[in-house]
Parts: structure tokens; C-alpha cells; sequence
């Protein structure tokens, strides 16, 4: 009788041994998570300005100069983006221009979208170009987003040691196009890009 006991309380000891470890692991679960989500969210949900500029550079093909700072002054102004485009553009113009462009969206949480452009722009300036385009995203909620019309923002347009750079937003959403190639063209143009899942060959 006297063993029975003996026995029927080391169990009950061992269970409520093994309860309290489970509630001090719980909370210590609970304790860590909101430092972790902090974590995450400060520093897996976008880009820092190193990684764009080796991004961008591999894709340019060099990291020059001009391109850091082309990159640093788009981070001065809006920080770190959550998203890019890397892709290439055709465009001409005699007053009114047409861009048509196509390129992979690539987004810091892992998504990846074909990615097709095409716009007109009034302004003035004159020529043609075939360019890289290397464009920093903004506030981009998920990748469906970026399928819509981006305004250009007047007066945006400048360039940094080469590179040519505007901005398009829509809502929160700010783009940010890095442009560079053989003739290279920039004038204080008013117009939109039309960001689509296939080609369209209307601008409009």
C-alpha cells in the first residue's frame, strides 16, 4: 500500500514538473515573438542601399560611381524600397513620346513577376533610346499592385553622374526608373507608364 502511494506521487511530481517547464517555455515563446516580428519587419522587408547598388550594378554591368550616387539620392529622398524592376525600354519622341518596356519584378519577400510596360509622355525634348531600366519600388503591398497606371510626377526628372532618374506614383506606391543606354533622353516630360502582365502594343 505504502509503495502504491510512493509511486502515485512521483507521478503526480513528474506531471507537474513537466507542466511548469511547458508554461515557462510558453512564455518565454511569447515573450521573444514580438522582438522577432520586430526584427523581420525592420530588416527582411526591404532593400538597404548596398544591396541595390549591387543589384543594380550587376545588372548595368558595373557599379560605377555615377550609379552610387544615382542610388544614394533615391534612398535620401524615400528610403529603402521593398521591391525592383530590372528590364529594358525603347521609347522615341518628338514632343509626344511612347515608351514600351518589359522586365522582371523582383520583390524583397521572395515574389517574382513578368512585368510589361508602355506609356506616352509630352514634353520637351526630342530623340530616341534603348536603355537599361533599373527602377526602385515603393510601399508595393504585393505583386498584383503593380499591375496599374503610374502618373510621372512633374519635375521629377533629372540625372545623376549619367543615369537618368524620374519618379511615378500612384497611392502610396512610388517608382523610382533608373535609366541608362545609348541615347539617353530626359526633358521635363508630363505622362504615365501603364504597367501590365503582358504586352499591349496602345500606350493608352
Amino acid at each position: 500500500m505504502m509503495g502504491t502511494n510512493i509511486r502515485t506521487g512521483d507521478k503526480f511530481n513528474a506531471i507537474r514538473g513537466a507542466a511548469w517547464a511547458f508554461a515557462a517555455l510558453a512564455m518565454l515563446t511569447f515573450a521573444a515573438a514580438p522582438a522577432m516580428a520586430q526584427s523581420n519587419g525592420q530588416s527582411g522587408g526591404t532593400y538597404n542601399e548596398d544591396e541595390i547598388v549591387k543589384e543594380a550594378g550587376d545588372f548595368f554591368g558595373a557599379v560605377s560611381e555615377g550609379l552610387a550616387d544615382a542610388v544614394h539620392s533615391i534612398f535620401e529622398e524615400y528610403g529603402e524600397p521593398n521591391a525592383y524592376i530590372k528590364g529594358e525600354e525603347a521609347s522615341g519622341a518628338f514632343v509626344v513620346g511612347l515608351r514600351y518596356g518589359q522586365g522582371e519584378l523582383v520583390m524583397k519577400e521572395g515574389t517574382h513577376k513578368k512585368v510589361f510596360w508602355q506609356g506616352p509622355s509630352a514634353g520637351w525634348y526630342f530623340g530616341g533610346n534603348a536603355v537599361k531600366v533599373f527602377t526602385l519600388v515603393y510601399n508595393l503591398p504585393d505583386g498584383e499592385t503593380i499591375y496599374r497606371r503610374y502618373p510621372g510626377v512633374e519635375g521629377s526628372a533629372y540625372l545623376v553622374g549619367g543615369i537618368g532618374i524620374n519618379y511615378q506614383q500612384r497611392d502610396d506606391v512610388v517608382l523610382a526608373p533608373m535609366r541608362s543606354g545609348v541615347g539617353l533622353r530626359l526633358g521635363a516630360s508630363v505622362g504615365y507608364l501603364k504597367y501590365t502582365k503582358s504586352r499591349e502594343w496602345l500606350p493608352f
